[in-house]
């Protein structure tokens, strides 16, 4: 991926350091403030075909057929490639879902999940995102852990165990939620991965609250776009927040009129929309979005253009 900006910014080929590379006049601007792309379910792309079936409820009872899996599994992968290439994209913030499935024999082992779980277990991909922090010092990841499907049983033990292994895995590298980071600060402190978490979590300042994430819930974009415009008008919430471009399945029923009456899948759906709501987030440069998310965030110029935002007005 290759750009030149023409608002001042060296030219540059791929965004696997793009925060390492902004000019210095936002060293010491808040991460609040600075425009962060998003993958919205960033693990979907790992999809096990042979997993049961975990959402949409209405399709549970039909997990023993191979078919319908089938189907899902196109409705539900919304990001083609890997973490570590999510990554070297120039992706900084990452929508992880959580889940345990029933019948593991491991009573710790927890997985990614969205519609079906995954091939790769929650630990292994954590190592490799630590490893590719260790190797960009300079780069600010968040990573947003959320749901915690199948915790009903024996939840304090498996928030107990994932938490602990997150503090023991990054070690240093956690940026404490106390802190009002800016690049400079992190970079300072050696400190590169935010780690939200979608339950309390208040005796471990090395974990930060959920952050806000707001979007159209609809798949019409018309609608996320009137969903995200109200925000962005509004005050600035405090602290990080998400903007979502992703389209949406309905929760209830309405939900199989796309999944199973369509011989389409939900990448393609979107790379029909993305392009006209990437044009569109450029005109509120000016009020600067904080982190924005997308599905197939490795398509087309996303990276590049919400990165862009922040040579804007500067």
């Amino acid at each position: 991926m290759a750009a030149e900006k023409d608002t001042g910014m060296e030219q540059v080929t791929g965004y696997s350091d793009w925060m390492s590379r902004l000019p210095a006049e936002l060293h010491n601007t808040t991460l609040f403030d600075v425009a962060i792309p998003g993958s919205h379910d960033s693990m979907s792309y790992d999809l096990d075909t042979q997993s049961s079936i975990v959402e949409p409820d209405a399709l549970k009872v039909f997990s023993n057929i191979y078919y319908v899996r089938k189907v899902l599994y196109n409705w539900a992968v919304t990001q083609e490639e890997p973490i570590t290439k999510q990554l070297d994209a120039g992706v900084r913030y990452f929508d992880l879902r959580i889940a345990r499935k029933p019948d593991d024999t491991d009573p710790t082992r927890l997985y990614f999940y969205h519609g079906l779980y995954t091939h790769t277990d929650v630990e292994t991909i954590l190592t490799a995102i630590n490893g590719w922090a260790e190797s960009h010092p300079k780069e600010i990841l968040i990573l947003a852990l959320s749901h915690f499907k199948g915790f009903d049983k024996d939840g304090e033990q498996l928030h107990s165990h994932l938490i602990n292994f997150i503090k023991t895995l990054f070690g240093a590298k956690l940026l404490q939620r106390f802190d009002i980071p800016t690049l400079k600060s992190s970079w300072d402190k050696g400190r590169n991965v935010i780690v939200s978490y979608d339950y309390p979590a208040n005796q471990h300042p090395e974990i930060w609250c959920k952050i806000p994430y707001f979007y159209g819930n609809s798949m019409d974009p018309a609608q996320v776009e009137s969903k995200i415009c109200c925000v962005l008008e509004k005050p600035r919430p405090c602290g990080f927040f998400v903007c979502g471009l992703n389209l949406t399945l309905p929760e209830d029923a309405g939900a199989l009129r796309y999944v199973l009456c369509s011989r389409g899948n939900f990448a393609n759906v979107t790379e029909r929309s993305l392009p006209e709501m990437v044009q569109w987030v450029k005109q509120y440069a000016g009020r600067r979005p904080n982190i924005v998310a997308s599905d197939v965030v490795t398509r087309d110029d996303f990276v590049s253009t919400i990165v862009q935002l922040n040579y804007k007005g500067n």
